[in-house]
């Protein structure tokens, strides 16, 4: 996926992010996320998307917090969120392809590191929302749940701080059966982090598979995994430790 790709991911997920969650309303509680209520929810990501809109409109080339989270609530931190969403997509639109500014990942440019990772944070983020209200989820397009699967094996849990690890060396293999090639990850689980290859590169002693959609929204914690085979434990060890921390 391309830059311009992922902004409109970013656009249209924030868009239903705060749809759904004026809907829910602000005391709701989020099932996806079960210690926090939809103001968290809206807070959080609010801040988040102030906080990379500040790396590229400011140059800013090395880590920085995040901002204070708002004292609103109701229609207001709404109305709040959406200001947010929309200067986001609105830098991210009219930044230059070459801004130098900090990012966490690896990816072809910072311009390109911020708009994926945006259209995956807000995405998840509305998935969390839309929890909150209940009724049928809206859906994720295949294409981008693989690129989301792919910033999630190939990045984050390529870090030192990745927690999935294993005293005794095990392979973890990630299929999304319903891609035109069954598009499939190998994870080689073992005392560091993770080290995953593209395609079917060992032997596995654990599969998670089923459609791109679930299984990114299953490696992100927000559903259970369509289908295990081999050991379970290591698909439950996923779960127990493949939180994410950001920055």
């Amino acid at each position: 996926m391309d830059i311009s790709e992922h902004i409109q991911v970013v656009d249209r997920e924030g868009g239903l992010l705060a749809l759904a969650a004026s809907e829910a309303g602000t005391d709701a509680k989020v099932p996806t996320c079960p210690d926090w209520q939809v103001r968290d929810l809206l807070r959080h990501t609010g801040m988040v998307h102030r906080w990379a809109a500040a790396f590229i409109t400011e140059r800013r080339t090395s880590y920085r917090l995040g901002g204070e989270l708002p004292d609103l609530d109701g229609e207001e931190l709404v109305d709040w969120f959406r200001e947010g969403h929309a200067a986001l997509v609105e830098t991210l639109t009219t930044a230059p392809p070459d801004v130098e500014c900090w990012a966490f990942l690896p990816a072809p440019s910072p311009l390109a590191f911020w708009a994926r990772r945006q259209a995956n944070e807000t995405t998840i983020h509305r998935v969390d929302a839309e929890s909150a209200r209940a009724g049928t989820p809206s859906p994720i397009d295949a294409d981008f749940a693989v690129d989301g699967i792919e910033e999630l094996l190939l990045g984050f849990h390529a870090r030192e701080r990745s927690r999935v690890r294993s005293d005794v060396p095990r392979v973890l293999r990630v299929r999304a059966s319903d891609t035109p090639d069954e598009r499939s990850w190998t994870v080689r689980l073992s005392d560091g982090p993770p080290v995953t290859e593209r395609g079917m590169a060992a032997p596995a002693d654990c599969e998670v598979s089923g459609p791109a959609a679930r299984l990114y929204l299953a490696l992100w914690n927000r559903l259970p995994f369509p289908q295990v085979t081999g050991d379970r434990a290591l698909a439950a060890l996923w779960r127990e430790r493949s939180a994410i921390v950001m920055g």
